[in-house]
């Protein structure tokens, strides 16, 4: 695991170079869903501080068993509202920010929660995400939470469409909102397949799974 670990550490050194960014400004959030606890406590001994979780309970549970250690979790899957509040408790950052009633569930006293706001990159509204034309107003009742930091944008890049073209365009949308929110200006996009292109269109936050953890075990 290591030698992956490695491989992609170099990855985004070199993509962040051909970019002209420094790779101290990208954070790679390493995915861990459906792997045990022993990889994550493996990945801390190698300096991971920052993991990635999509389904609630299981990310719930792993917090809970990593106490111990220093880690800042970050939840990636989508989320329903009467969750959230438990989501709250231990996520550190959350990725799928997607709707007004997030903001409405969540409680006004107690910790913050640092979020993305989660673009639906595709023509169908079943899909998680605000679409384009909901972003900035999305956005403004997120900035009125006293517990919500945003900090910025997500997407996953379209099937079908090139992930350079894809990023280009949540770039974009990352300059719309810096409009209203001037210090949301990080941009959670890039996986295993498509990193380098995210890293070119101004990445910060890149959620790699399979390319450090391996496969998922057979087990789940």
């Amino acid at each position: 695991m290591s030698e992956r670990l490695d491989a992609v550490r170099v990855g985004v050194a070199s993509a962040a170079a051909a970019a002209g960014r420094r790779p101290e400004d990208i954070t790679t959030v390493v995915v861990t869903k459906f792997h045990p606890v022993s990889l994550i406590r493996d990945l801390y001994g190698l300096g991971v501080r920052d993991f990635g979780e999509n389904r609630h309970q299981e990310a719930q549970q792993k917090a809970a068993d990593l106490s111990d250690l220093d880690l800042r979790w970050h939840f990636v899957g989508q989320i329903q509202g009467k969750k959230i509040r438990q989501v709250a408790e231990y996520a550190d950052v959350l990725h799928s920010f997607d709707r007004v009633r997030l903001v409405e569930a969540l409680p006004r006293t107690g910790r913050t929660l640092s979020c993305f706001l989660q673009i639906n990159m595709t023509d169908d509204r079943n899909r998680g995400g605000v679409s384009p034309d909901e972003l900035l107003p999305v956005a403004e009742r997120v900035l009125g939470h006293p517990l919500l930091r945003l900090r910025g944008v997500m997407a996953v890049a379209p099937l079908g469409e090139e992930p350079a073209r894809a990023f280009a365009r949540l770039r974009r949308y990352s300059e719309d909102l810096r409009q209203i929110a001037p210090d949301s200006t990080e941009i959670s996009a890039g996986m295993t397949q498509d990193y380098v292109q995210a890293v070119a269109e101004g990445a910060t936050h890149l959620r790699i799974g399979t390319a450090i953890t391996g496969n998922r075990p057979d087990t789940v």
